[in-house]
């Protein structure tokens, strides 16, 4: 999601089953305090009857079985999955979703949770400039599905100039919605999904996008084009997506405020599914307890069952180690790195000397200068001092805040606005984290790390009258790529054998569409209202790699989800590991590079059983995978094991050290396919690490036609390594025309 963003949609199920608003129970049938205690619980079952209705009264039967009437039951249920899964949703108190889960047609009884939401010029920066080559034609036919918090329809970035009708594949729908105008030839569907009841202030019950979220994911992965598109003049271009010729459905999942509900993401997976998208995109995240149980695993797994591929963020828990979610064999997991510009004030000292500071303030200051106090001065007595620093509003007095330019340590965002409401004249923003994205201001502000922090500080102890101006923002080129501080890192949670995340993809301060249903910042004062703003996090890498896919898409309409991952993986651009210290733990494969993932030479193809043996190698059985697979037909024991080390046909390789103090070895099997030229040889160049021997059987592989596919086993060895140490080594297969490159790692966890 973005630094402070996320998503949110509407599941077409007969009216008279599916309520959509917050449950009530009489008095008469419950107590307060087991009122109290309900919740809302995902029901997995297993196969279901064919017939929608027939499914419905299913649910509603097993539901009225704990000892409540059809009608409580009906009162109760507010989602019925039956297009693509068997499942409901209901209102549950613990001991009912225990005796629920006792049921011998129930594979999975799991709480809802609440997740949170995790461009001029970065097309142009990947490699994707506008005389890119393209099949317009077959980019009309594909459709992005974005879950989130809705679009604003009346954007310029989704007008339908030149387009004709949807593809005669597209079964979705549109409305009509209140205060939503509608879709047209570009937005192509539009459901929004809120089961809870509970409506966030200012919002609508519709796929309206009132955060700005939804808007911006939506045209950075497809937006048409828009000449002189900045934000109050910065960042000034033509904006668009990747594919603008490319359709969009929004699925509105997620709310501002109250965020995205579990029961909610499941139910527009099921709808993207069933209309017919190719791609989806969500840019939510949050804590994944197992890969049969998560909301977005169970869509993503059910859409790849469909040939439809889930591109989804790598989360903003970054830099800490493991801390990457939406981590799936069967999801393209994507982190943010950050492409050459970035945006910076200047602030002019009194005592002659000029530093930048991070962030965008789009305000002139109207005095040569203003006296500059630090928060701790500005303290309403000595016991507020210690709070005071942060400029917190309750701890400071406004008769010292007045008229000048405030130093505040970072404790919280919206002090600007505080500072603002006291009539400050300015605040300088002092951060002890890595500064690499540029937050918008609603007053004149900026923010400094701590090293140009203190040097301030000291300035202001030092002198009688320490005077302070703060410039408007100015756009600066910078080296690029690198990844962004707060991209989440692996190594992957989920499985010691799985290298995530997958891929890098541009997502610092990137201009996009916005709503006009907000403030720039949501701040209480904040006047600032713009169609095109700057948002950053994984939230908008994952548009960005989105649009990669549906241009992979249009040039091979028929190739699979796991082609698509392997080509924009295999043909990623390197990045420098000496700027990015976790290494493929941060990046995956590398930058996104479009043109070359449209034709990668080789691709590592995948079915659907190749996930459920790489998940039964990681333990799960019959019982663990029901609720994921629908079924608890599927015996571990008896289907043929997936070969080689991870059991996957994965285009990276990752080798977890058994012990820190014995070497490991581990063969890992794999197949490609011969997608470029018919007649091809590709020779094997490998790279390895001290300490690190890897061989690869055979070292050439020869292809005579097209789709022909070859095998070759990867032989890595490792000696002992420092604990919580990681090593690159890199295999690529090289012929006249192509490079297919694969990563490969190696990884000592810490004790």
């Amino acid at each position: 999601m973005g630094r402070s963003n996320s998503c949110s949609s509407h599941l077409l199920v007969p009216a008279i089953l599916l309520l959509l608003h917050l449950l009530w129970i009489s008095p008469g049938n419950a107590s307060a305090a087991d009122e109290h205690a309900k919740d809302f619980y995902i029901i997995y079952l297993g196969d279901g009857p064919e017939n929608g209705d027939e499914a419905i009264k299913t649910h509603v039967n097993l539901l009225s079985s704990l000892d409540i009437s059809l009608e409580e039951a009906q009162e109760r249920m507010v989602y019925s999955y039956t297009k693509v899964f068997n499942a409901f949703a209901a209102k549950l108190s613990p001991d009912e979703a225990k005796k629920m889960m006792e049921m011998e047609e129930v594979l999975g009884v799991f709480r809802n949770r609440y997740r949170q939401l995790h461009t001029t010029k970065s097309w142009d920066f990947v490699g994707l400039p506008l005389t890119a080559k393209r099949h317009l034609k077959a980019e009309r036919d594909v459709i992005i599905g974005v879950l989130d918090t809705g679009i604003t329809p009346d954007s310029e970035s989704f007008q339908d100039h030149g387009l004709g009708p949807p593809p005669a594949k597209w079964k979705g729908s549109c409305g009509p919605f209140k205060n939503f105008t509608g879709c047209n030839n570009k937005i192509i569907g539009a459901k929004f999904f809120k089961a809870d009841g509970d409506l966030p202030n200012g919002e609508v019950r519709s796929p309206l996008d009132i955060d700005g979220h939804g808007t911006h994911t939506s045209s950075t992965a497809a937006g048409v084009l828009v000449a002189n598109a900045s934000l109050y003049g910065i960042a000034s271009g033509t904006a668009r997506g990747a594919v603008p010729s490319a359709r969009v459905a929004t699925y509105k999942v997620c709310w501002a405020k109250s965020g995205c509900a579990d029961m909610d993401i499941l139910a527009g997976f099921e709808a993207a599914i069933h209309d017919g998208v190719d791609i989806i995109s969500i840019s939510i995240g949050g804590p994944i307890a197992d890969y049969s149980s998560d909301s977005i695993s169970v869509g993503s797994f059910h859409a790849v069952r469909k040939g439809i591929l889930t591109v989804a963020s790598a989360g903003n828990d970054g830099p800490s180690s493991g801390s990457v979610t939406n981590h799936e064999p069967w999801i393209l997991t994507v982190a943010a790195s950050g492409i050459d510009r970035t945006f910076k004030s200047q602030i002019d000292l009194g005592n002659g000397k000029s530093i930048s500071g991070m962030g965008i303030s789009m305000f002139k200051p109207k005095a040569k200068s203003y006296p500059l106090v630090s928060g701790v001065d500005a303290a309403k007595t000595k016991d507020d001092k210690y709070l005071a620093r942060y400029c917190f509003s309750d701890y400071l007095d406004r008769k010292k805040v007045k008229g000048n330019v405030m130093v505040c340590k970072m404790g919280g965002a919206g002090v600007e606005s505080t500072i603002k409401s006291y009539g400050g004249a300015g605040a300088i923003l002092v951060s002890d984290q890595y500064l690499d994205n540029a937050q918008i201001f609603m007053a004149p502000a900026t923010s400094v790390n701590s090293s140009i922090g203190d040097s301030i500080y000291r300035y202001v102890n030092s002198s009688r009258s320490p005077s302070a101006v703060i410039q408007k923002t100015r756009e600066v080129t910078i080296p690029a790529p690198f990844v962004a501080s707060f991209s989440s890192r692996g190594p992957n949670p989920g499985s010691i054998r799985l290298l995530k995340p997958d891929i890098a993809a541009p997502g610092i301060d990137i201009l996009a569409a916005f709503t006009l249903k907000r403030s720039l910042t949501g701040l209480d004062g904040d006047t600032q209202f713009s169609k095109f703003t700057i948002l950053s996090g994984t939230s908008m890498s994952c548009p960005h790699a989105a649009g990669v896919a549906a241009y992979v898409k249009s040039f091979h309409p028929d190739w699979s989800p796991a082609a698509i991952k392997s080509a924009i993986i295999t043909s990623a651009k390197p990045i420098s590991r000496r700027v990015n210290k976790d290494a493929e733990f941060a990046y995956g494969g590398g930058q996104v590079n479009p043109r070359r993932a449209a034709s990668p030479g080789l691709v590592y193809d995948m079915e659907d059983i190749s996930y459920v043996q790489f998940l039964c190698g990681e333990g799960y059985n019959a019982t663990t995978l029901a609720p994921l697979v629908g079924s608890r037909s599927i015996n571990c024991s008896s289907i043929v094991p997936g070969i080689g080390h991870d059991s996957l046909n994965y285009p990276t390789i990752q080798l977890t050290l058994r012990t820190a103090k014995a070497s490991t070895m581990a063969v890992f099997r794999r197949r490609v396919t011969n997608v470029g030229p018919a007649s091809s040889v590709y020779n094997a160049t490998v790279r390895a690490p001290k300490g690190v021997e890897i061989t690869v059987e055979p070292m050439s592989l020869s292809f005579t036609k097209a789709s022909q596919k070859r095998s070759f086993k990867v032989v890595v060895k490792a000696k002992q390594m420092t604990p919580g140490k990681i090593v690159s080594g890199l295999l690529v297969w090289k012929s006249q025309r192509h490079s297919v490159r694969s990563p490969i790692v190696i990884y000592s966890p810490s004790d």
